[in-house]
């Protein structure tokens, strides 16, 4: 079909032509709305966005003297963010002459790994870029992951604790 003669029949039905195909011998054209075209278009791409989880990438540094106490918040921290989706990336920070010993920054992140593998698996191999070594975990499905359960405190009345005035609210304990 010649292309004014396509034209003529869009403005009479009150449509625009559009190219679907310009590539294709002859061209392809449609009648559409493009208005309502452009708007389900991006309908579907907002909704696809909404669908995405982000995940971040979190980094937590490390030096190979860190103290126990030190070592326990962190490894807290990380298992946070590994619980909340989020990727932990491990760095041990070396100053000095403490590059001579990578065998302390791999014991260190053996060690962390090990404290986190319930709430992450490591993905990769321990890198060794410069003056950092680096290690990152990423979080298990959520099926996977254990969630520790919150011991519920127990209401208990007895007829000894009310309130003398009679007061409906009971007397609470724990147990």
């Amino acid at each position: 079909m010649p292309l004014y003669q396509a034209r003529e029949i869009a403005k009479a039905q009150g449509y625009d032509l559009v190219e679907v195909a310009p590539t294709a011998v002859p061209p392809v054209c449609r009648l559409l709305d493009y208005g309502k075209f452009k708007y389900e278009q991006a309908k579907k791409e907002r909704n696809s966005r909404k669908s995405q989880k982000i995940v971040l990438i979190r980094e937590i540094r490390l030096r190979p003297k860190i103290g126990d106490h030190d070592f326990e918040a962190k490894a807290r921290v990380a298992k946070k963010l590994l619980a909340g989706g989020d990727k932990v990336k491990i760095t041990v920070l070396f100053r000095g002459r403490e590059i001579t010993h990578p065998d302390l920054g791999r014991k260190l992140l053996q060690r962390m790994a090990e404290s986190l593998k319930d709430a992450g698996t490591i993905d990769g191999q321990l890198a060794m870029e410069e003056r950092r070594m680096n290690l990152v975990l990423s979080p298990l499905p959520v099926s996977k992951a254990k969630i520790p359960k919150v011991k519920q405190e127990v209401q208990t009345t007895d007829a000894k604790d009310e309130n003398p005035q009679g007061s409906p609210e009971p007397v609470t304990r724990n147990r």
